[in-house]
């Protein structure tokens, strides 16, 4: 989700808010199909397409309807939680039971003979899925079509004088970011043991918090470095939420915890910037 995040948020220039929605509609997706019984990986796939058809959606009505991005993206947001809702039929779709992705890498014969390192090869299983993520989304951005969305976000007026489509560029930016949103959904909502209309709430801030605090801990000098960035990123946050709930707070102080992060991570590389640039002033000072 982070990687998706990254994409519209750090490459294309663009504030999209279907995160929320598109989240939530890739974890319906995949509960609904798979209690329905369907095979839990074309379930994924499937919420991957459907997070991608929400991109699409917010693409038509910024691009061809010339609606404001930021708008864009919170009609679309706010129409995929009804859409939502029609998908599961309901607010919440349990997975107790039910043939997941989670329960084929951690119930078969192999991973119950290693007992307690089952969910070792859970987290090893989804760190491949991350990793084979990033490997693709570093080499999408290095082909001619790649560099035209990242010149998308660079400088539309340049790339469009060069004979570039923006609103093409746009539209695949947004497609592929939601469609790796709808994935995280779907594959979240079959980790979690259900689905929920609730689930999307506040995700882009989580992915924003990820993309920040990566790129402020890593760096971002190359694409390569970025993706690897927000990954880590993602972790770190994962580890700094497990430490708030450690240290007693409530699980729903969790998203003002997320708020000061990114607010900490969005200012403190500023304000140590001015101190080290007073410190040599005054390091030249004392040696005038």
């Amino acid at each position: 989700m982070a990687i998706g995040v990254y994409l519209t948020f750090r490459i294309l220039n663009y504030p999209d808010l279907t995160v929320d929605g598109s989240f939530a509609l890739g974890g319906a997706v995949a509960a609904s199909l798979i209690t329905g019984g369907g095979n839990p990986w074309i379930s994924t796939l499937l919420s991957l397409l459907a997070g991608g058809a929400a991109g699409a959606i917010t693409g038509i009505l910024h691009t061809k309807g010339r609606i404001n991005g930021l708008l864009a993206g919170i009609l679309t947001m706010i129409a995929l939680y009804s859409i939502n809702l029609r998908v599961m039929g309901k607010a919440n779709v349990p997975l107790l039971n039910a043939d997941t992705i989670t329960s084929q890498l951690t119930e078969n014969p192999v991973a119950q003979s290693l007992g307690s390192v089952q969910k070792g090869i859970l987290t090893l299983a989804f760190l491949l899925i991350v990793l084979l993520i990033k490997w693709g989304m570093d080499w999408f951005l290095h082909t001619d079509l790649g560099m035209a969305v990242r010149a998308t976000g660079d400088n539309p007026a340049m790339i469009r004088s060069l004979g570039v489509n923006t609103d093409h560029t746009i539209m695949i930016g947004l497609i592929l970011s939601n469609a790796l949103v709808g994935l995280a959904g779907g594959m979240m909502a079959q980790y979690q043991g259900y689905a929920d209309a609730q689930m999307g709430v506040g995700m882009i801030i989580i992915g924003l918090a990820s993309v920040i605090i990566g790129e402020v801990v890593f760096g971002s000098r190359s694409i390569y470095r970025a993706t690897i960035a927000v990954v880590g990123g993602a972790i770190l946050y994962r580890f700094v939420i497990a430490a708030a709930l450690w240290l007693g707070l409530k699980p729903t102080d969790m998203k003002l915890v997320t708020a000061i992060l990114v607010v900490l991570a969005l200012t403190l590389p500023r304000y140590l910037g001015v101190l080290q640039k007073n410190g040599r002033a005054l390091t030249k000072g004392g040696n005038g």
